[in-house]
């Protein structure tokens, strides 16, 4: 006789029986029974880990002293125009609040105040944009300008 058929044969009475099934206890989804053991996982927060690195950010980028110059002449066109609450279009830099870069946002609402003392843009739907951080600002108010020529 070999050692597999000994086996066998120690189950032989009980091996063809139906499955038990608990006259006290519910049957338990083997997704919850799954879940008792979840939090002996060696690798818990890993996928978060995974998705937070490979999360992409943008770098900040650094305008020239005609592109400062020119979002200023904006936010002063914007600044004189504050009462008929110019609907505008920033562009910002975001930076982010867990890794180095951030990302560009475009906010798109009425300006309320320009707070130069914080360097702040308020727009009226509550948005705060820092000042430093404009890359482009657009809207129908520049548009609208009349430029002059010099050979009128």
């Amino acid at each position: 006789m070999t050692k597999e058929y000994d086996m066998t044969k120690t189950y032989d009475d009980i091996i063809h029986l139906p499955h038990h099934v608990s006259t006290t206890h519910p049957h338990m989804a083997a997704i919850d029974r799954a879940a008792q053991f979840s939090p002996f996982a060696a690798l818990t927060g890993y996928d978060a880990a995974i998705k937070e690195t490979a999360r992409l950010t943008d770098e900040r980028v650094e305008l020239d002293e005609y592109m400062k110059d020119s979002l200023s002449d904006r936010l002063q066109i914007i600044a004189d125009r504050l009462k008929e609450y110019p609907e505008i279009a920033i562009t910002y830099f975001q930076p982010d609040t867990k890794k180095n870069g951030g990302a560009y946002v475009t906010a798109i609402s009425a300006a309320k105040k320009i707070d130069q003392y914080e360097r702040v843009v308020i727009m009226t739907d509550g948005t705060v944009i820092p000042i430093d951080e404009i890359i482009n600002i657009d809207g129908q108010i520049f548009e609208t300008m009349v430029i002059h020529s010099c050979d009128d």
